[in-house]
C-alpha cells in the first residue's frame, strides 16, 4: 500500500514520474489549478488589504475530493508542480486544499527541469519547502489580471465596443503598439537610390554583384530616378580595374541555447510554427514521450526559461557527442560559456535534450512530425552551443572606374 502520495500537474506527467519512484508512492495528476478566484466576482477585497477570495473550480471540485480521499492514506505528501511562480502556486494551493484531509501528513516541495531517472531521484531525497516569495509574485500578478480585468473592461464597453476587454499584457502591448504607430504615421520618407553592377571576371567568368560605393571620394548621394540613370549611364561607358583586395579573417561564434523567447521565434521562422503551438508540443516533450523502453522519459529540460546556463554534466556530456559526431576539432578548448540578459531570473537551464545520445535520428520513429521537427531544432542548438567558433576569412574587392 503507497504510504507517500506525489501531486503533479498533468496526467502525462504523472506517468512519466511514476516510473522513477517507489512502489510506495502514488502519483497523481491536479489538471492544472484546483482554486482560482471566482469567476462572478471580484475576489479581491481592496479595502482589507487585497485580500483573496479563492473557490474551488468546478473541474478541480472532483479533483480536490479524490486527492482528498488519497491524502488521507498518506504519511508524506510530495508536490512536484513545475519549477516556476505558477507551479509553486498550484503546490500551495494543493497544500491548503489537503492540508485538513491529512493533518498529520508531512508536505514536501520537490522541483526538477528534467523528467529523467537521475533527475527524480535527486529531487526527491533533497525535498525542500514551498517558496512563499514565489506564490505571493503569482497572487500579485493575479490581482493585477483580475483589477485590470474586471474594472477596465468595462469602461470599455461603455466607450469603445461590447465585448472589447483590457488586460495586465494586452493592454501595454497595445500602448506599444499604438506609439510605434504614432512614429510611422509621422515619419517623412526620403527617396533615395542605390546603384549596383554585375562584373564577370576573364575566362573564370566569375560574377561579382557590386554597389557604388564612393563617387568623386565621397558617399554618393542619388536622390532620384534621373540622377541614378544618368549615373548608370556614366558608368556603363567607363572602364574597370580591380583596385584592390583585402581580406580578413572572422570567427563566428556558437550561439546560446534555446530560451523560451529565441525558441518561440526559431520555430516560427524555421518551422512555421505559433507560439502557442511550439509551447504545446514542447510540453509533451518535457513531461515525456514513450520510447518503447518500458515507459515515458522527459526528452527536453523545462520549456520555460529565461536563463541560458547549462549543467556542467549536460555540457561534458555534449562535449564527448561532438567529438565522436563530428571529430575533436569541433570541440573547443574551453566549455562555451553565455551570459543570460541582466533582468533574466535564471532559476531554470536553459532549453537543451536531457540526453544528447537520443539524436533526432535514434527517436524519430517514437515522435509525431511535429514533435520530430522541434526535438530536432533544439538539439541541433544545444550541440551548435558547444561547437567550437566557426572559422571563415571575408574578402572585400575594390573595383574602380578608369
Amino acid at each position: 500500500m503507497a504510504t507517500a502520495l506525489v501531486v503533479v500537474e498533468s496526467p502525462t506527467k504523472a506517468r512519466t514520474i511514476a516510473r522513477f519512484v517507489g512502489r510506495d508512492m502514488r502519483v497523481l495528476a491536479s489538471n492544472g489549478h484546483v482554486r482560482d478566484l471566482p469567476s462572478r466576482s471580484l475576489g479581491v477585497d481592496i479595502a482589507g488589504g487585497f485580500k483573496l477570495d479563492y473557490v474551488l473550480t468546478s473541474r478541480g471540485r472532483q479533483v480536490a475530493a479524490d486527492l482528498r480521499k488519497a491524502a488521507r492514506q498518506a504519511t508524506e505528501i510530495y508536490l512536484a508542480t513545475d519549477p516556476d511562480r505558477e507551479g509553486e502556486a498550484i503546490a500551495w494551493h494543493l497544500m491548503e486544499v489537503l492540508k485538513e484531509a491529512a493533518p498529520k501528513a508531512h508536505f514536501h516541495r520537490v522541483t526538477f527541469h528534467e523528467i529523467t531517472r537521475p533527475a527524480i531521484t535527486a529531487s526527491f531525497a533533497h525535498p525542500g519547502e514551498i517558496a512563499e516569495d514565489r506564490v505571493m509574485a503569482q497572487q500579485a500578478r493575479r490581482v493585477v489580471d483580475r483589477l485590470v480585468g474586471y474594472q477596465v473592461s468595462p469602461l470599455l464597453w461603455r466607450e469603445v465596443r461590447k465585448g472589447t476587454s483590457a488586460g495586465r499584457v494586452q493592454s501595454v502591448a497595445l500602448r506599444l503598439v499604438c506609439e510605434r504607430e504614432r512614429e510611422i504615421l509621422a515619419f517623412k520618407p526620403v527617396e533615395y537610390w542605390n546603384l549596383e553592377a554585375l562584373f564577370e571576371t576573364g575566362q573564370s567568368k566569375v560574377e561579382l554583384k557590386t554597389r557604388l560605393a564612393q563617387l568623386d571620394g565621397a558617399k554618393p548621394v542619388i536622390p532620384d530616378a534621373e540622377t541614378a540613370g544618368a549615373l548608370a549611364t556614366e558608368i556603363e561607358a567607363a572602364s574597370f580595374a580591380v583596385a584592390a583586395v583585402t581580406s580578413k579573417p572572422r570567427r563566428q561564434y556558437a550561439p546560446p541555447p534555446f530560451i523560451t523567447s529565441t525558441l518561440q521565434q526559431a520555430a516560427g521562422g524555421a518551422l512555421r510554427f505559433s507560439t502557442k503551438q511550439t509551447m504545446q508540443i514542447a510540453q509533451q516533450l518535457y513531461e515525456g514521450i514513450d520510447l518503447g523502453d518500458g515507459g515515458p522519459v522527459g526528452l527536453i529540460t523545462y520549456m520555460r526559461t529565461d536563463s541560458v546556463a547549462v549543467a556542467q554534466e549536460a555540457q561534458e556530456q555534449a562535449r564527448e557527442a561532438i567529438a565522436v559526431l563530428y571529430g575533436k576539432e569541433y570541440v573547443p578548448a574551453t566549455p562555451n560559456r553565455f551570459r543570460s540578459r541582466q533582468s533574466a531570473q535564471e532559476a531554470h537551464e536553459a532549453i537543451r535534450p536531457t540526453d544528447v545520445q537520443r539524436t533526432p535520428e535514434a527517436v524519430a520513429s517514437y515522435l509525431t512530425p511535429p514533435q520530430l521537427r522541434l526535438y530536432t531544432l533544439i538539439w541541433r542548438r544545444f550541440m551548435a552551443s558547444q561547437m567550437e567558433a566557426a572559422r571563415q576569412v571575408d574578402h572585400a574587392i575594390d573595383i574602380e572606374a578608369r
